[in-house]
């Protein structure tokens, strides 16, 4: 937590209490005694953990997100067929699709969720479809999820969800990953749980499992040896990481409880804040609040904002994603040329900061500012005096 009152508000901060420190490191001197440094029983314990928490028989640690999803994408046979890929979302969920071999079919998005639909998914399916990524943005798996599992199991396409932001995030008592065949996690260093580098694929399907383990070590048919049948890579989670991951994993509730409750703090205060308007989070869906979207009214100029933010000791978290993929020099070839709504919210956006361990004060701080910086952009005669919103 932040010493004094008066110390920058931070844009994430990664949160280890000694006594997970002392757990992890613990973890890691049995593996480093033993020289059991891959695939060991660490990386077997979160593996076990992990999918258990997100209600999955099996659980594959790898070394990334990307690759987790790249995998994934490998065991459908995605090489020479379009992938449906939401257009406001990072650059390694288009990128396993290329790596894999396939082809991104960029769409748009709902506007009150920034997520996939019905609606934006069902006209660019076509025989040529291998699967369809959904994108679980900031943490919040919409209510749309159960809709998209239907639509895709009804036109025989493979739902692959991308949870690389939604660990312990769930929709009407579903997990995160469990909507599709697959779901690939993050364990990134900001994200809310982390194994500072890593990333692991939950699914139901045993052949998925069966070929990812054999895709993660170089496509050997066995750890201990064997012919290597597939093209794989080195994909592997070391045990040092598998252990910081076991540790992290046992706070993930308290984390995202901690998360929930600045979030309810959020929602209440823009609620007397003109001019921003939160992400929409749907009855019976729980987001971990990986990150906390909200949206600035037509006019108001986001950049402004930020530096009115960063003015006042509070750094915004930036955007979920600032550019659409469509508009990614990378893939401007792939079109369409507009996505107006993905374009739209992309440019309206931004993230107030929140971490898993924040206290109210703090909280308190970051809505001061931001009432105050979004007076300062729009500079309205009704709004000259900023409000006491505590």
């Amino acid at each position: 937590m932040n010493e004094g009152f008066d110390a920058p508000v931070p844009a994430a901060r990664i949160v280890f209490a000694p006594e997970d420190r002392a757990k992890a490191l613990a973890m890691m001197d049995e593996a480093l005694s033993s020289g059991s440094l891959t695939l060991g029983p660490h990386t077997e314990r979160f593996e076990a953990e992990f999918g258990a928490r997100h209600a999955a028989p099996f659980a594959i640690a790898v070394n990334s997100g990307t690759s987790a999803l790249e995998i994934i994408l490998r065991t459908l046979g995605v090489e020479g067929r379009e992938v449906v890929v939401p257009a406001n979302t990072f650059f390694a969920t288009a990128a396993a699709v290329v790596h894999a071999g396939g082809v991104p079919r960029f769409v748009d998005v709902q506007r009150e969720t920034m997520a996939l639909s019905t609606s934006t998914v069902r006209p660019a399916l076509n025989e040529r479809t291998a699967a369809v990524i959904l994108v679980h943005v900031g943490g919040l798996v919409t209510a749309e999820a159960e809709a998209m599992a239907r639509l895709c199991r009804e036109r025989g396409v493979p739902l692959v969800e991308d949870a690389a932001h939604a660990h312990g995030a769930a929709c009407k008592g579903a997990p995160a990953g469990s909507f599709g065949v697959a779901g690939a996690f993050s364990f990134y260093p900001t994200k809310v749980m982390t194994t500072a580098e890593g990333g692991m694929i939950v699914t139901r399907d045993e052949r998925i499992r069966d070929q990812a383990v054999v895709y993660r070590d170089q496509g050997k048919a066995g750890f201990l040896g064997g012919e290597h049948v597939r093209m794989g890579y080195a994909w592997r989670m070391s045990e040092l990481h598998a252990a910081v991951g076991i540790v992290q994993l046992g706070r993930l509730d308290e984390f995202i409880a901690v998360r929930r409750r600045v979030a309810a703090l959020y929602d209440e205060a823009l609620e007397k804040i003109g001019g921003v308007t939160p992400l929409v989070v749907e009855p019976g869906c729980d987001p971990n609040y990986y990150k906390y979207v909200a949206f600035l009214d037509e006019g108001i100029d986001r950049q402004h904002v930020k530096e009115a933010l960063r003015s006042r000791g509070v750094s915004p978290s930036g955007e979920v994603y600032a550019t659409p993929l469509h508009l990614q020099p990378v893939f401007a070839h792939l079109g369409p040329d507009s996505l107006p709504v993905a374009e739209d919210v992309c440019r309206r956006h931004l993230c107030l900061p929140i971490h898993s361990d924040m206290p109210n004060d703090e909280a308190a701080r970051v809505v001061e500012a931001l009432d105050a910086a979004v007076l300062d952009a729009t500079a309205t005669p009704a709004r000259q005096q900023p409000r006491s919103i505590r």
